[in-house]
């Protein structure tokens, strides 16, 4: 395994851009938990803490697909260089007003306000992109590898942010995210040799939006976030329904373990459909094993069936998600890349904050365990999205190929 991954890092300057990246994304991993406990620390107040995260949520998926244009338009150490004193000054005011007391609106405002870093993910896609437009077999390794990134930072990233909050100081998590946020956007920006080339716009094709196969992948994304969302907020319901609510914690990095492990492993098998064909069997079998938590959940199996429920259904994840990004690569002009991938991990944004909000919802009014119908109903709902938009993808993905050399050259 170790020997196929190496080699998509033969290229020089991806060991780099990959190391600066991770940075960014550990930090954005970061975020969330830090905000939460240092505003609950400090104004004691969860349900304070959870509205001005989701304002920074709802923020950053508003902007990302507009940053993610203006990099497709200037390119990214232009757009990614001036954005991180916008993100550092009210970043750093938000740690300001909640430790010293400014009015509640400010750290809305605040926080708000900092969303305005280009995704780092994105841009690194587009550069595996670039690098590999020639070799589809690498292109799937480089968008496998980017995932497991993305589950290892996402199962890192909390357990830090608290231990640095609980150690230190209230602010020190987010205090942390904010450096490495900065370093890690200036140094990835730093590596020009592998940034793609800018390529000029096309009069009269609109925004990445106008392309029917991405608003279908936007919708199965939005449908595949929300099975996030709600699996992570009905996991820690249900423990705590059992008193054993530190339990969390591990079982969802369980589900983290589950899709990283799977999505190394999918980048070593070799594509023999069209990426539309393996979209449609990755949701059909993270939709079957999805249903495995909700079993588990129902029949108050106790949390060892529940973790081993969660490893198995954490890898039908990452499928998904690679194939997805791979199909948006299909789909798109290079021109437009880093525009349709920022939309699309805006809607999985969207996807987890209204997963987390039925999530918790249900837990509240509910049984344990009955939460865990969410994150299966939504796992099936992407699943129908893919079945009834497969004839648009694999036609416009067709489409796509045959104009790809007018579109490199224009």
């Amino acid at each position: 395994m170790f020997a196929s991954y190496r080699r998509i890092f033969t290229a020089p300057g991806t060991i780099a851009f990959t190391l600066a990246g991770l940075l960014s994304r550990l930090a954005f991993s970061m975020t969330g938990v830090g905000t939460v406990v240092m505003i609950a620390t400090r104004r004691d107040s969860y349900a304070l803490a959870g509205a001005v995260s989701a304002a920074g949520v709802v923020a950053v998926a508003l902007g990302m697909p507009l940053l993610g244009r203006l990099v497709d338009r200037y390119g990214q150490a232009r757009v990614a260089i001036p954005s991180v004193p916008f993100f550092a000054v009210p970043f750093a005011a938000l740690l300001l007003c909640t430790r010293y007391g400014a009015p509640t609106w400010t750290l809305f405002v605040c926080c708000a306000a900092s969303s305005v870093l280009p995704n780092v993910g994105g841009m690194a896609r587009a550069r595996w992109a670039h690098l590999y437009r020639d070799d589809p077999e690498s292109r799937q390794l480089a968008t496998s590898f980017e995932q497991a990134l993305d589950e290892l930072c996402f199962m890192a990233g909390p357990v830090l942010a608290m231990l640095l909050c609980t150690a230190l100081f209230p602010e020190a998590a987010l205090l942390v995210a904010g450096l490495l946020a900065s370093v890690g956007v200036l140094l990835f920006a730093a590596q020009r040799r592998t940034e793609p080339p800018v390529l000029p716009a096309v009069p009269g094709t609109g925004g990445a939006l106008r392309s029917g196969g991405l608003r279908v992948m936007v919708l199965a994304f939005l449908a595949t976030g929300v099975t996030f969302g709600s699996m992570e907020v009905t996991t820690i319901a249900y423990t705590d329904s059992l008193g054993q609510k530190p339990l969390a914690g591990a079982l969802l990095a369980l589900v983290a373990a589950g899709s990283c492990g799977s999505g190394l492993v999918f980048g070593l098998v070799r594509a023999r459909r069209s990426p539309a064909v393996r979209l449609l069997a990755a949701a059909a079998a993270m939709a079957g094993l999805l249903l495995l938590p909700l079993a588990a959940g129902l029949s108050g199996a106790g949390p060892a069936v529940l973790a081993v429920a969660l490893l198995v259904a954490g890898s039908g994840t990452a499928p998904t998600m690679v194939t997805g990004m791979t199909m948006i690569q299909e789909l798109l002009p290079a021109r437009q890349l880093n525009e349709g991938m920022s939309v699309a991990i805006s809607a999985i944004l969207i996807g987890i904050s209204t997963g987390s909000a039925l999530g918790g919802t249900i837990a509240q009014h509910a049984t344990p365990g009955t939460g865990y119908l969410v994150p299966a109903g939504a796992a099936g709902l992407a699943l129908l999205i893919t079945a009834a938009g497969i004839g648009r993808l694999r036609t416009q993905a067709r489409t796509a190929v045959v104009a790809a050399p007018s579109s490199v050259a224009a």
